[in-house]
């Protein structure tokens, strides 16, 4: 085993000697694009069908989160929602989240190979509030959209859609239809 100390262990070793034991909290940062991230966040080469194998192959669901900036509710998601411990650690451990931006110009190719803009994407999937989460899963053997979260919910709700989709349950019924059934046990 290599033991060489570099700035990047030494970092690494620094912080995680300021944090409890056990995993290592996530930081949210704002990019030089003006967009609240999470550094946990996938780091993608924008090809959906290679993040959905990827996200697959890890046991995680693929989700694609839109943000815009300037958005206050985006930055709710990422300073409040996601500061949630046990929110955070949910998504975290469950879905490989892919952030896009509306009204970006990165190229991005789609699930049929097609390559186009952000805001080209968003404007194909009807993407029109942020923060928008988006969720994939195949189906008959084509991966699709299986659900949808437009906008910020309240936290237990927001947490009970990403249970939601973990649990395939947009399978045999609908967001607030599994909702209810899930207050009624």
């Amino acid at each position: 085993m290599d033991m060489r100390l570099t700035r990047r262990s030494l970092a690494l070793g620094a912080s995680a000697a300021l944090l409890p034991l056990g995993r290592a909290r996530a930081a949210t940062r704002l990019g030089d694009d003006g967009l609240y991230v999470q550094d946990w966040y996938v780091e993608s080469f924008l090809d959906l069908a290679e993040d959905e194998a990827a996200a697959k192959a890890k046991r995680k669901i693929l989700a694609l989160q839109w943000s815009q900036r300037g958005c206050p509710l985006c930055k709710r998601l990422h300073t409040d929602y996601f500061a949630d411990a046990a929110i955070e650690a949910y998504v975290r451990e469950h879905f490989d989240v892919v952030h896009l931006d509306i009204y970006g110009s990165r190229e991005v190719t789609d699930f049929g190979g097609q390559t186009l803009s952000e805001k080209a994407l968003a404007g194909r999937y009807a993407v029109r509030a942020t923060p928008t989460f988006q969720f994939f899963a195949a189906r008959d053997g084509k991966v699709a959209e299986v659900a949808r979260m437009p906008g910020l919910l309240p936290k237990p709700e927001f947490l009970a859609m990403f249970r939601y989709v973990e649990a395939g349950a947009y399978e045999s019924a609908g967001f607030e239809a599994w909702m209810a059934a899930q207050k009624a046990l």
